[in-house]
């Protein structure tokens, strides 16, 4: 039973009820800054080492390489043209047609000045090498081009070899032996004296780094 009678209740105030406030808008999706933990088949490249990344080694041939490897292929289109010209002679001594052979030995002369004219700059332009502390790189070929990277560490043997033609170009070639089962690693048409030092500098490395390189 209410005691402050009507003139109470006129003087209570009103309950007002407040707008209860728009939800706040959820901020939008971020990449979680989490990295993926890489998996032995996709390993961390910030755990691999620079140089045993695949990629291009720095490193050109000397330029003079393009000369070498153009009178080697003279000689070999040389050497294969001469035994078809001697048969077409030795059938017309004889009396027989030599045609075929004639045909033949004018398709080895065409073959030949294409890859004169072809190949060696070819070669030029994708034999490239590099020597890192960690590892050597080698890109070579033409047709069929081999990338290859060994460790610095699994170096057995560094020779350098000098033919004739390419002591007439000052050239020479570096043979890397590394304990692979894909044999030995090949840099051609290097600078004498720049074959010298990298073998002297690579068999350093090598013992270096605990590997066999005598």
């Amino acid at each position: 039973m209410s005691t402050g009678g009507p003139d109470a209740a006129a003087r209570a105030p009103a309950e007002t009820t407040s707008p209860e406030p728009d939800p706040a808008p959820s901020p939008p999706d971020r990449p979680s800054p989490v990295r993926a933990v890489p998996t032995a088949s996709d390993p961390d490249p910030a755990t691999v080492p620079t140089a045993l990344r695949l990629r291009p080694p720095a490193q050109r041939v000397d330029p003079r390489a393009i000369r070498w490897w153009t009178v080697r292929s003279a000689i070999g289109g040389v050497l294969t043209l001469l035994p078809q010209l001697a048969g077409t002679a030795a059938l017309a001594v004889v009396g027989l047609d030599g045609t075929v052979l004639l045909v033949t030995a004018a398709v080895t002369v065409v073959l030949a000045v294409v890859h004169l004219l072809v190949v060696p700059r070819v070669r030029f332009r994708v034999h490239r090498w590099e020597v890192t502390p960690e590892a050597v790189h080698t890109l070579a070929g033409w047709i069929r081009r081999e990338w290859r990277i060994a460790p610095v560490a699994r170096v057995q043997t560094v020779d350098t070899d000098q033919g004739p033609l390419q002591r007439l170009f000052g050239l020479s070639s570096v043979t890397v032996t590394t304990a692979s089962s894909a044999g030995a690693l090949r840099l051609d048409g290097l600078d004498a004296e720049v074959a010298a030092r990298l073998a002297l500098e690579l068999t350093a490395a090598a013992q270096a780094a605990g590997g066999d390189a005598t």
